[in-house]
Formats: structure tokens, sequence, C-alpha cells
């Protein structure tokens, strides 16, 4: 399946907060959706998944208008939605039917994604008995009840843990595996870059750049080398490199330069014993994001 974001404005009165956005996103690899708070990216989703309608522009899949009633869909909001006084296998099977399985079907999901997060022990607890993690962890089990084509997960790290996130990573990278359609925001650079095959990135909504991750990096890193210097010898190693008239810039701890092989190759041996490692330049997603879209953007 391959779902086209096409030109999507949206407005509120008189402000656009959406400029005519668009990518695509493909089963079968991750999309990370990221951009700082206030950039759009629920906006994009709530569009998405008609809770607004979009002033203009097209959401497609497979080349046809998206159809919300065609589709086994998962939807995890980044605002919790679900009932603090009812118990959580309860309503996680009340979620279920409304997804369209039976009664059955729905306790037997609603049980196996309590277990899966290890919850047994509150599975006939109130929602609001249980720790803001566990609460997080049963709003992500109903994007997942009766196994979704297409999953749409709207900030789903927030409140997690480092183990419970690593658990929930894993349910992630089992779906991509079989082939759905998975996209997920963040404004937390690392989960993107560790479980993303593609990414978008937006700001002010606006779409900055999209499409293969790798490629990006390459692309963004082509020309260039880092030099990882001790400290104590990085300023006489920048006035040599400003000398041989190298540009370079310093990302990091770390310092870039243009790739100029005879020029290093000049400077490099006086630094022997203070340069820790050097090699093409490979920037991080965080590196990224600062160069397109400025320093502000924190994790």
């Amino acid at each position: 399946m391959i779902l086209e974001i096409n030109q999507i404005r949206k407005s509120f009165g008189d402000r656009e907060v959406l400029h005519g956005i668009s990518f695509r996103v493909q089963s079968g690899r991750a999309m990370g959706f990221l951009g700082r708070n206030g950039a759009g990216k629920s906006t994009t989703f709530r569009c998405l998944m008609q809770v607004f309608r979009q002033d203009s522009g097209t959401f497609l899949l497979d080349g046809q208008p998206f159809n919300l009633r065609e589709h086994r869909i998962g939807y995890l909001p980044e605002e919790r939605g679900m009932y603090e006084k009812t118990g959580v296998k309860d309503q996680l099977t009340y979620f279920g039917q409304l997804k369209g399985a039976s009664r059955k079907k729905a306790e037997e999901d609603a049980s196996f994604w309590i277990h899966y997060f290890g919850l047994d022990e509150y599975a006939d607890k109130n929602l609001e008995t249980l720790s803001k993690g566990n609460q997080q962890k049963i709003q992500i089990a109903q994007a997942f009840l009766n196994d979704p084509d297409i999953i749409i997960l709207d900030e789903p790290f927030s409140g997690l843990d480092p183990v419970n996130a690593q658990v929930f990573k894993n349910v992630i990278r089992e779906y991509v595996t079989r082939g759905k359609l998975v996209i997920f925001s963040s404004h937390q650079m690392a989960y993107v870059e560790e479980m993303c095959d593609d990414i978008a990135l937006i700001s002010s909504g606006t779409i900055l750049l999209s499409g293969d991750l790798e490629k990006i990096r390459e692309e963004k890193g082509a020309n260039r080398y880092y030099i990882d210097c001790r400290p104590e010898a990085a300023g006489a190693l920048e006035e040599d490199l400003r000398a041989a008239g190298l540009a370079f810039s310093e990302t990091r701890g770390r310092l870039i330069t243009e790739r100029a092989e005879e020029a290093l190759k000049a400077i490099l041996p006086k630094y022997f014993d203070d340069i820790r490692s050097c090699g093409f330049y490979r920037p991080t997603l965080q590196d990224i994001f600062i160069e397109e879209a400025g320093e502000d953007q924190h994790e």
C-alpha cells in the first residue's frame, strides 16, 4: 500500500497551519513524521482521520481517495481519550467491537494485548488507577486491536520508560515486517532515527524534506569530512584549516570540513596524537533537523 498526502492545506480562522504539505508513506517501511511541538503533525493526522476536514488537497491510498470505512485502521491520538472510570479489559473489548470484531474476538484481543504489555493484574481495574505509563500502554493497545492494516501513531512514546519503549518498538517492527503501513509522529529524533526507513520533516506547517532516511543522510553528508579532535588541540587545528582557506563548522564537538583531500593531507598529520577519529561525515537526524529548521529543537 502507498498512502499519498497531496497538497494538504488547513486553516483555523484566518491562520493557515498546513501550507500545502505533501509526502508518501509505503507499507513495509516505517515512516517517521517529525517536527517540533506545534509544527502541524497532529493536525495532519486529524485531517487524515477526518477529525478535521482539510481545506484543500487529497489523501490517496494506492491511487484512490482514502476512505476510513474501507480499511482496518489503528489510530493513537496524542491526547488520551479513553474512559478513566471503566475497567481496562472492558473498554479494550468495547473498542475492539467498535472496530468490527465479535464480542469473543474482541475479548481475546483485549486479553492478548493486556498480557503483552505485562498488565494482567490490572485487567479488571479502572484505568484511572494505573500509572501514567501504564495508561499509555493501554492507549497503545487499543490502536492495535483487530489487527489493523494501517497504523497511525501520534507521539506514541510519550510517557513510556526505556523498558516499555523497547517493548513498543518491538511491536512496531513486527507490524512493519508484516507489511503494514505504519506512520508515527515524534519530536524525539532518536526514536525516529532508530525505527524509521523514511522520514518527513515538517516545520511551521511546511514539509522541509521527505524520503529515504539513509539517502538523505548520504546527500547531506556529501563532500564533507568530520574530524573529532581533542579539545586542547581544536583551536590550533581550526587556525590551520582557516589558513588553508577551508570552510568548516562545529557539530556535536566535531569539526565538519569541506572535502579537500590535498589540504587535509597537509594539515592532519600534525595532529596525529590529537585526532581521535575522522572520516566521511554522515549527519544524525538531529543534525539534519537543526540544519533545516534551526537550532531550537529539543528532544
